[in-house]
Order: structure tokens, then C-alpha cells, then sequence
């Protein structure tokens, strides 16, 4: 059976103009199968090690995405452990998979950029998105602080690793999602994937589902409130501990 997704893609489409007016919509556009909004099966803890760096986030320095310092080219390859409320997960980058979008996570990363940041649009057989910060303070200045495209390399299969983006060119800056299905019909609209999960996708099936897409066209009020927002609003919602660089 042919699964519809053209139209839910111009559907959620519709929600990310509606977004962009704000200038703050980043999304995929999901298949009509890949909608659902029933909670995720809760599996196991990866048990993962701690990650090796401990140090706090330089708060000055999240407020500088232009900085050098934030700007450093990426090792080739490289592991990034996120510990979250649900477990441990290990994604592995590739910079020959997609350079800047490498580069631009490596520096968030090593900037502690994610700690404390939600997992906002988790989507059953689809994908979990995350990468607005949490402190609106901060998120303003990387809202518009983007990357230019990187050609597709890989597909966009289970495990692998991509930024959100709108329909506008260069438009990548700090979202990310993770596919939890084929989503092979994002390739063609340059959605690049940069990485995989390697270790606990069990971790990342488990994260909070229920609430679906219905944060999608709320990206506007998460940019401008940050997590006091969702805390309000999504209480379920797993969130990011740390995410540092391991290896």
C-alpha cells in the first residue's frame, strides 16, 4: 500500500512557513505514516559511562557563535556522548560525510551547547529533533547564526544523524534530529545526514513520545521562552544532561 506522504509533507510544510514568519522554523517534514503520537516503548538504560569532561559551559562564549573559538574545523571522525534523562546515547560524526554541519557540532559540543537542552518534537517511527537551547538568552544568537548546505552523502536510514533546517538555502544552525526510520525522501530536499548513533538507539526509541508534533509550530514560543516554556507546556519531555566530546 502506497503510504501518502505528499500530503502530510505539504501539510507540515504549512507549519513551517507559519514558523519562518517568526524566523525560527527548523523541520522535516514527516510521511503520513509517521505521524503517530503514542508513547515510545521504554527500554533499558545503555549504561554508559559518564562523559569524560565535566567542565561548565562558557555562557560568554554560547553567546558568541561568530567567535573563533567556535569555529574550530572538526576531526575527521570523532564521538559525542549525550547523557539525557532517559540514558546515555554515543553519536559518531564523520567530516567527510558533511563538513560544516561536522564542524558546527563539534564546536557546539566541545561548547557544552546542549546541556539542559530538551527533546522537544519526538515523533514515533519518524524522528526525535532537539538543538533550541534552553536559555532564550542564548538561543537568539545562534537562531540566525547558520551554515551553508552540505551535499548529501549518506541517506537519512534509522540511527543517522541530521540538522533541521527550513526551506530556504544555508539554513542549518543548531537543530538536530535523529531518524528512527527510512526517511530516504528527505535526501532529495538536501537533508544531510552527518553522523550516527553507535551506541543506546535503544536509549533514543524510548524518549518521551506523546505529545508528537504537537510542539512543531511552537518553535517561535521555545526560541523566545526557552525551557521554562516546556517545562510549563511539556512536562514529559526528556532532556539533554551534557553532551561532550569522548574520543
Amino acid at each position: 500500500m502506497r503510504r501518502p506522504f505528499q500530503l502530510f509533507s505539504t501539510l507540515a510544510l504549512l507549519l513551517l512557513v507559519a514558523a519562518c514568519g517568526a524566523g525560527t522554523g527548523e523541520t522535516p517534514a514527516a510521511d503520513a505514516a509517521s505521524s503517530g503520537e503514542d508513547d515510545a516503548a521504554v527500554t533499558t538504560g545503555s549504561g554508559g559511562q559518564p562523559p569524560v569532561a565535566s567542565t561548565q559551559p562558557d555562557k560568554e562564549l554560547l553567546m558568541a557563535p561568530r567567535d573563533p573559538k567556535m569555529n574550530e574545523k572538526a576531526p575527521d571522525s570523532f564521538r559525542v556522548r549525550f547523557t539525557t534523562t532517559a540514558g546515555d546515547f554515543v553519536i559518531e560524526a564523520h567530516r567527510a560525510w558533511s563538513a560544516n554541519g561536522v564542524d558546527r557540532f563539534y564546536n557546539l559540543c566541545k561548547g557544552g551547547y546542549y546541556d539542559g537542552v530538551k527533546l522537544f518534537r519526538v515523533v514515533k517511527g519518524f524522528m526525535a529533533q532537539f538543538g533550541i537551547h534552553g536559555d532564550p538568552k542564548i538561543s537568539k544568537w545562534w537562531m540566525n547564526a547558520t551554515i551553508q548546505d552540505d551535499t548529501v552523502v549518506k541517506s537519512n536510514q534509522r540511527g543517522f544523524v541530521t540538522y533541521a533546517k527550513t526551506g530556504q538555502p544555508h539554513s542549518r544552525s543548531t537543530q538536530l534530529f535523529v531518524n528512527y526510520g527510512d526517511n530516504g525522501f528527505l535526501d532529495a530536499q538536501g537533508f544531510s545526514p552527518f553522523g550516527e548513533v553507535v551506541e543506546g538507539m535503544n536509549i533514543v526509541d524510548s524518549l518521551y513520545s506523546g505529545y508528537g508534533e504537537r510542539t512543531t509550530s511552537e518553535q517561535g514560543s521555545i526560541y523566545k521562552q526557552g525551557n521554562a516554556f516546556l517545562d510549563e507546556k511539556y512536562p514529559e519531555l526528556d532532556s539533554i544532561i551534557t553532551a561532550r566530546v569522548v574520543d
